[in-house]
């Protein structure tokens, strides 16, 4: 029988799948930012980073940069810092602004102690070794400085899960379908921190059209070789299911459980 659990943490940190296609641009990763636009209440997560780091003077990484948004935003309101975004996937590197790098969390090109504060938001369950990572971030950034670290919960968008069986189930013939990949079922933080905060960020998404939810779940079209089902028909299936669903009840709800981590080094 297929260890469904490793067979997940393979796919969603498999190298070749993030740089070839789920990261290759930004087009699937700003396809899922893009669901938060109808979630209430709004977080502005770049004006947090922003605000936790407003003691914070010199170098900031961010690891795992993605499409810049952070680097972005930590530009316009912190121009004194100095900002090296770095990613595994050269592709969604090119709109980012420099200087960047292609770098792995393992193992950071960066001397011990040589930043004052460390990004990682929304990838550490990317990484293949996270407790690796976890301990290189920790490496890198000086004593005192801190490290800010984000993911969802696993009980994040449980609509979704549900919703994909469903629509998976029905595609196959089946009262279930098998469950979708979800990245953030892989997140753990170790000890390397003398001190971590938790900042809770929760929130419901409405929508009153299907497209959001399916837009959305395109998205892990890089994916669709893990899901066990036709990628295609479950997403049209999915559409379906949300549409009648706001029809009947007006709009169709998604309950979202993120969270950032602050740590001190």
């Amino acid at each position: 029988m297929t260890d469904l659990s490793a067979a997940h943490d393979a796919a969603v940190t498999d190298r070749a799948i993030l740089t070839g296609s789920a990261y290759n641009t930004g087009n699937d990763l700003a396809a899922r930012q893009s669901l938060y636009r109808w979630q209430e209440p709004r977080y502005d997560l770049p004006g947090i980073v922003v605000e936790q780091l407003h003691r914070t003077q010199g170098t900031v990484v961010d690891v795992g940069c993605g499409n810049g948004k952070f680097i972005e935003r930590l530009g316009k309101d912190r121009p004194d810092l100095r900002l090296i975004g770095l990613d595994v996937s050269a592709g969604i590197l090119a709109d980012v602004p420099r200087p960047v790098a292609v770098a792995d969390a393992v193992d950071l090109p960066f001397p011990s102690a040589s930043v004052d504060a460390a990004l990682a938001m929304h990838m550490l369950y990317h990484v293949h070794d996270i407790p690796t990572a976890i301990n290189d971030l920790s490496r890198v950034v000086r004593p005192g400085g801190r490290v800010i670290a984000s993911t969802n919960s696993e009980r994040d968008k449980a609509e979704l899960d549900r919703l994909w069986e469903r629509a998976a189930g029905d595609v196959l013939g089946m009262d279930k379908g098998p469950a979708r990949i979800s990245l953030s079922a892989r997140f753990s933080l170790g000890a390397a921190f003398s001190d971590i905060k938790t900042v809770e960020l929760p929130g419901t998404i409405t929508v009153r059209s299907p497209e959001p939810v399916t837009a959305h779940m395109k998205s892990y079209r890089a994916w669709a070789n893990q899901h066990e089902v036709p990628f295609e028909e479950t997403v049209e299936r999915a559409r379906e299911i949300v549409a009648g669903h706001i029809e009947r009840f007006g709009s169709f709800e998604i309950t979202c459980l993120g969270g950032i981590l602050i740590c001190t080094r």
